[in-house]
């Protein structure tokens, strides 16, 4: 695949945003890649890290300023507290949204059609945070979501199908941590009802959907952080919206119905995403409910009305 003639920023040099450049060095998604980061000599050693790979591809990296980010095609904000061991997404919000509110007061004034992609945790309340900051249109601005917990489950009912994860289709909605859910009646396993397919109990369910749910935790207790999994699922993004690909995903976006942003199912392309309806049980109807009244708990006790003003 040849690299598109555009640019994407990335703002936030650390484990995250070093290795979502990475993969999009080395995915050939544009030509130029940006890093920005407040750590100016830190992010210039990344850089000239990351620049030893670039042989690879046909890609060049740059440090930049907010200024040069402003004018992207796509701008990354994966700057942020990290995640503490036994903290949940929530814990960071705090720290996490006086960053975001830094970087997109810095950002003014962004590009009009520029996508904004938010992988910073908590990634749903700093999505619906980024889309008031922005002042982009709410389908410009969108979080990973879901995305990397929906790639996890796949990873898991694949295995015991013994088929490839492509001949799987499963999707995690609703937030991006304590209160997700699978949606296990539109899974499907080559146009199959997965549940057909792969008979599970109740038991069986819940064990998947914890260990899905857990996965980042197990992780960060070991090595302090995860990185690669949420780089490739950015890279994929960049991917849809460069190149128009249209894809379906499981994203974080506004949901006008719900009060706030979270995961269900969009058409991803470069003009940001459109609503894709997928048909859901009662009782995963009921989990999504309560996962966007956890988060509108949330954003109310954060008062948002002092947000960005």
């Amino acid at each position: 695949m040849s690299a598109s003639s555009g640019s994407i920023a990335i703002i936030g040099a650390g484990s995250v945003g070093a290795a979502i450049a990475y993969s999009l060095l080395l995915r050939q998604v544009v030509a130029d890649l940006i890093l920005v980061d407040i750590n100016e000599e830190y992010c210039q050693a990344q850089v000239e890290d990351l620049s030893d790979a670039t042989f690879l591809s046909n890609v060049r990296i740059r440090q930049g300023t907010a200024d040069d980010a402003r004018n992207a095609d796509i701008i990354i904000i994966s700057a942020g507290a990290k995640q503490k061991p036994g903290e949940t997404r929530i814990g960071l919000i705090d720290r996490n949204i006086k960053v975001l509110e830094s970087v997109t007061r810095s950002l003014q004034p962004i590009r009009r059609d520029a996508i904004l992609l938010i992988v910073a945790n908590p990634v749903d309340i700093l999505t619906f945070y980024a889309q008031r900051l922005s002042g982009l249109p709410r389908n410009q601005v969108i979080g990973s979501g879901t995305m990397l917990d929906s790639i996890r489950l796949t990873g898991i009912l694949a295995n015991r199908l013994k088929v490839s994860d492509s001949s799987i289709h499963a999707f995690v909605i609703g937030e991006h941590g304590d209160s997700q859910c699978v949606a296990w009646s539109s899974a499907t396993v080559h146009g199959r009802p997965l549940l057909k397919a792969l008979p599970l109990t109740e038991t069986e369910r819940e064990e998947i959907a914890t260990t899905t749910r857990m996965k980042a935790d197990s992780i960060i207790k070991v090595k302090g952080f995860t990185s690669y999994g949420v780089a490739a699922v950015t890279a994929r993004m960049c991917e849809a919206i460069i190149f128009d690909h249209r894809k379906i995903l499981p994203l974080s976006h506004w949901q006008e119905n719900l009060g706030c942003c979270l995961s269900l199912p969009v058409v991803l392309g470069r003009k940001g995403v459109s609503p894709f309806p997928v048909d859901l049980e009662e009782s995963e109807l009921q989990f999504l409910m309560q996962s966007a009244k956890a988060l509108r708990t949330v954003i109310e006790g954060n008062d948002v009305n002092s947000v960005g003003s």
